[in-house]
């Protein structure tokens, strides 16, 4: 079962979904993790809220990137309360295995940045 894990994590790290710029966007927030120089830049479209549109962007290691590709499929059309209420075992969950706390900080940068960015 790892190994499935494994997988899909290198998948989103060399074909990343959603990465790039959001022109328009509601919010643009950016987090960097200062103990690696992993950086993450989240922008969404917010209607009525709802999360319709979501874009990352940034540069660092295979499990921070590939956990903002990850979560950026999860979040796209989700409530922003339920956003909000995200935390670090839902995205132990979506990546698939457990992580030391310096790779968890890395896994973690995408949601920081997005849930920074809703509440701007």
């Amino acid at each position: 079962m790892l190994n499935l894990y494994q997988e899909i994590i290198m998948d989103h790290y060399k074909n990343p979904r959603n990465r790039g710029s959001l022109s328009g966007a509601s919010f643009v927030a950016q987090q960097r993790n200062s103990s690696c120089g992993d950086e993450i830049t989240c922008s969404g479209m917010i209607k009525q809220d709802i999360l319709h549109e979501v874009r990352f962007d940034g540069k660092g290691c295979v499990i921070s990137q590939a956990s903002a590709s990850l979560l950026s499929e999860k979040v796209k059309g989700m409530q922003l309360d339920d956003i909000n209420g995200i935390n670090s075992d839902d995205v132990i969950a979506l990546i698939g295995m457990s992580l030391g706390p310096v790779r968890m900080q890395c896994a973690l940068l995408a949601l920081i940045a997005l849930q920074k960015g809703l509440k701007n």
